[in-house]
């Protein structure tokens, strides 16, 4: 437990992250979210069910002409 380091010792404690770090973290994060929008709008857009219940033989819905 000696050798590990204090708080104050670590480069990134109390806001003192170099800048690089930060737009690096700041580049995931975005990188993350236009991932997810983007597998979002594919799964929704190719994933919708028909509407359409059964087949021109077997139409699912009866329709009785009056």
């Amino acid at each position: 437990m000696k050798n590990e380091p204090t708080l104050d010792q670590i480069d990134d404690y109390n806001d003192q992250e170099s800048p690089t770090k930060r737009k690096t973290v700041k580049l995931v994060v975005l990188f993350c979210i236009v991932v997810g929008i983007a597998y979002s709008v594919i799964k929704y857009n190719y994933s919708t069910p028909s509407d359409y219940i059964g087949t021109k033989e077997q139409p699912g819905i009866n329709i009785i002409n009056n």
